[in-house]
């Protein structure tokens, strides 16, 4: 039995912000809602699946707009966002060569290596983030960092208030 279409929410991040002349353009095509810079959009798309919600927002979109990655919005089933990335054909080929040498399919590939990537960046960042409170340590008491944190938590929409006097 086939699934009816659902509405799947597709984020579309660009390479450089959009014109209005092709955001006009893609409108006639997909109803969507730009962010401020108009380097993201967002698209509610009709489809069977959320992968064929991100191929069905490619091709219409693919040629009116400078786009990098399309991913699904909310994670499937199992708590994965899909990606759909546009690789040029050197790219393509030698993913398609290491696939065949694991035995496995490309997209498999690429995924275990932009997992891999998020995983090294996120370590960097952590790293980061430790050598910086390390520092911080040397100049203030933890009682004090931590005061600091929690006002810049609390006013985070403002963000941080000045200390109290």
């Amino acid at each position: 039995m086939r699934r009816p279409p659902v509405h799947h929410a597709v984020e579309v991040a660009l390479t450089r912000p959009a014109t209005p002349n092709e955001l006009r353009s893609a409108r006639r095509h997909v109803p969507l809602a730009a962010n401020a810079d108009r380097t993201r959009l967002m698209v509610v798309h009709s489809a069977r699946s959320p992968g064929l919600a991100l191929h069905l927002v490619r091709r219409r979109l693919g040629t009116r707009l400078p786009i990098d990655v399309l991913t699904t919005h909310y994670p499937d089933r199992r708590g994965q966002v899909l990606l759909n990335v546009d690789l040029d054909s050197a790219i393509h080929e030698a993913l398609s060569r290491e696939a065949v040498a694991l035995g496995q399919h490309p997209r498999d590939v690429l995924g275990r290596r932009v997992r891999a990537a998020v995983a090294r960046d996120t370590r960097e960042r952590a790293r980061g983030l430790e050598d910086q409170l390390k520092g911080m340590l040397a100049h203030y008491t933890a009682e004090e960092v931590l005061t600091g944190v929690a006002r810049c938590l609390c006013g985070r929409s403002h963000g941080c208030t000045s200390p109290a006097p």
